[in-house]
């Protein structure tokens, strides 16, 4: 089966340049769960059971998730699940990014989210599905790739990529209307 890969810059399909809401990166990061293992010395915790991680407004629910931090004090998480999820709103926009997966990998540091297997990111009404997605928050950037296995999901067909993306509204010029 052959692997599909689409790349695309989410900036060319809105009016208007905007990112993931800036003032997360210096919120504190809230991390609940039924259980929780942390090691100090290797900087590294593990959370199991209705996992969510909140820094401002981005928010990831998982099964389980793996938090590292490194020598800077940025945390690379790595989140398990049926489906993870995660949301974040938009710099100056009343718009959220989503996506779903069964793996998900953030890293603080980049401001990047991994999407592995029945991955979906969704923008607004534009949607995303592949079996890898890699999206950049900072640059609004995304990379889709179709997976080499059958799927049993008749929106997204062995190795086929999925995009939708809805008609921008275009302003109507007021001098054409009265005329």
């Amino acid at each position: 089966m052959k692997s599909f890969s689409v790349i695309l810059l989410l900036v060319l399909l809105s009016s208007g340049h905007a990112l993931a809401e800036r003032a997360d990166r210096d919120k504190p990061v809230h991390l609940e769960a039924d259980r929780a293992t942390v090691e100090n010395a290797n900087r590294t915790s593990v959370f199991t059971g209705n996992v969510v991680l909140t820094q401002g407004t981005l928010i990831i629910r998982a099964d389980k998730m793996v938090v590292k931090e490194d020598a800077s004090g940025f945390r690379h998480a790595t989140a398990f699940g049926n489906l993870v999820s995660f949301r974040q709103k938009r710099d100056g926009k009343d718009e959220y990014i989503e996506g779903w997966s069964e793996r998900m990998e953030y890293d603080g540091k980049a401001d990047k989210v991994q999407l592995f297997k029945k991955a979906r990111l969704k923008r607004g009404q534009d949607e995303v599905e592949g079996d890898y997605i890699s999206y950049d928050a900072v640059s609004e950037f995304f990379q889709v790739t179709g997976g080499n296995e059958k799927t049993d999901t008749q929106t997204s067909p062995a190795g086929r990529v999925r995009i939708v993306i809805q008609p921008k509204n275009k302003q109507e010029n007021p001098a054409t209307e009265s005329q």
